[in-house]
């Protein structure tokens, strides 16, 4: 049986990791098939040692195409040695962030070039595109309040030094994303109190895995 690969999106502050968090063991619960959680950049153990280069707030000299390629880099270990296996092995995958990232934060947040990201990934991953990705949209400035309002609770890493700009950017390149590949890209309002997100994510996993829910569970 194939696998069915799925990933999460959005700008920072839209929170994703506080979503799957609760969302993940719902879907568990409803699907007759293995759940498998990871994350981006990192979810291999090379991957989180790439990963602890790009976040590290003292590493501010470094270019923004040397960025781009070190994400590539974790993402086609992370896809070979985690997310490969487990697709073949017939699990939903659920990847917090992918190629779409890279696209909008480095492609449009950095100013390189939404298509020359792309292609880059396109090559680092032999052209896996996930099956669904599930889109948390927040405007850039409530994202960023969020981030300031939880700043005692979470990592503060590279990303979070950029200013309003470049997330706006980001979050542009999102929606066009979204726009551009309406059939994978599911956009869900999360400005939304969190439980209402959650049940909006796993009402769009319904609809989509309908065919491995558990209706009872």
């Amino acid at each position: 049986m194939a696998g069915t690969f799925i990933t999460f999106e959005g700008p920072d502050g839209a929170g994703k990791t506080s979503v799957l968090a609760a969302l993940i063991p719902q879907l568990a619960a409803h699907l007759t098939r293995p759940v498998r959680l990871t994350r981006e950049p990192g979810g291999a153990q090379l991957s989180e040692k790439i990963r602890e280069l790009i976040l590290d707030p003292a590493n501010t000299a470094m270019d923004a195409r040397t960025e781009a390629l070190l994400y590539a880099a974790s993402r086609r270990q992370h896809l070979v040695e985690v997310i490969e296996p487990a697709l073949e092995a017939g699990d939903v995958v659920v990847c917090d962030r992918f190629v779409d990232s890279s696209v909008a934060y480095q492609g449009a947040g950095r100013q390189i070039g939404e298509a020359a990201v792309l292609a880059m990934n396109q090559f680092a991953t032999g052209g896996r595109t996930p099956d669904l990705t599930i889109y948390l949209d927040v405007p850039s400035a409530v994202g960023l309040a969020r981030i300031q309002a939880h700043r005692s609770d979470r990592q503060y890493d590279r990303l979070d030094q950029e200013s309003q700009a470049f997330h706006e950017r980001v979050r542009a390149a999102y929606l066009r994303l979204a726009e551009q590949d309406p059939a994978r890209i599911r956009t869900i309002d999360a400005t939304q109190p969190m439980a209402e997100v959650v049940a909006a994510c796993l009402a769009a996993l319904h609809v989509y895995l309908a065919d491995d829910w558990q209706a009872n569970a």
